[in-house]
């Protein structure tokens, strides 16, 4: 297990290093001067605009600049915004509000993910099971872009049961809806993947055999079926995890949380690039450290995967 994890590590460090210089180059490629409206309504004076792109190495080769920049990220820092904020003490602010919105909603997916689809699974072809598979799919086919909105109207505006945005602090009970939102996707698929596959390990010969033994059918589906047919979905929980942090820009922004992914939105805007790509360096390795964890939760939930 231990060479496994530094072996997996070790390769943590190219794919960081390509992810990054991909970002880098993308983001410094937008089209744009950063310092637009730097000066107000007015034009920036020549010496201001060379002492700012100076100061931020803007002039310097495309190599240069992202040398500079795996040089000190590998100190730990990353680097001055073009606001002269530090990226590392923005992102120390946002990150906790981020985390906590994609910890609702992977709870929400755990939850109501699993449990509607075992619930669908163990009734394959009856009212709810056809009632989840239409539900799902409703879900899958309306974009957050629109869920958001609607949400804030119903729950938030007309009933009251939720505050319509979010506090600067970001507490969890005013997290519950822009939580539930951000994960109604990935419910609807956890809970379609999660009806698959019991249904599936419920037609095995090992499941059959069980229940020919004398195994109570609960019991069969509970210690048996139900664990083998976690291992898909806990693998698309643990990269939905990722994909959460880095994909809740357009939820943040709706219900004005300030986090990770409005910081992205931000700085795009504002041709920031240091920031865009310190966020994102950071979600990668969330990202990465995500997966090394979902390997190894598939040794506990399936004893035949080793990770020797």
């Amino acid at each position: 297990m231990g060479k496994y994890v530094v072996r997996r590590l070790l390769q943590m460090i190219p794919v960081l290093i390509g992810a990054t210089f991909l970002i880098f180059a993308m983001v410094f490629a937008l089209p744009g001067d950063p310092t637009d409206g730097k000066c107000g309504e007015r034009p920036c004076s020549a010496e201001y605009v060379a002492q700012y792109r100076k100061d931020h190495h803007l002039d310097d080769p495309l190599l240069v600049q992202y040398g500079k920049y795996v040089t000190n990220l590998a100190q730990g820092d990353f680097g001055t915004n073009y606001f002269n904020n530090t990226v590392s003490s923005e992102l120390l602010q946002r990150y906790p509000n981020t985390v906590k919105l994609a910890s609702v909603a992977i709870l929400f997916e755990i939850v109501i993910g699993i449990g509607v689809g075992v619930l669908a699974g163990t009734r394959k072809g009856g009212i709810v099971d056809t009632a989840v598979m239409l539900a799902t799919l409703i879900f899958i086919s309306i974009p957050i872009i629109v869920l958001g909105p609607m949400a804030q109207i119903i729950f938030g505006i007309k009933l009251g049961w939720f505050k319509p945005t979010v506090s600067s602090g970001a507490p969890l009970q005013e997290l519950l809806l822009p939580g539930l939102v951000l994960a109604t996707l990935s419910v609807a698929y956890v809970a379609r993947l999660t009806r698959t596959n019991l249904v599936e390990n419920l037609r095995a010969d090992y499941a059959r055999t069980a229940i020919a033994k004398g195994l109570t059918h609960r019991r069969a589906i509970g210690v048996h079926t139900l664990r083998n047919s976690l291992i898909p979905v806990v693998t698309f929980i643990g990269a939905d995890f990722g994909a959460l942090l880095g994909g809740a820009i357009v939820t943040e922004r709706i219900f004005n949380i300030q986090g990770v992914g409005s910081m992205i939105f931000t700085g795009i805007a504002n041709r920031d690039g240091m920031s865009v790509v310190g966020a994102v360096t950071m979600l990668v390795l969330v990202f990465l450290i995500m997966n090394l964890l979902v390997d190894l939760l598939y040794g506990l939930l399936d004893p035949r995967i080793s990770h020797d």
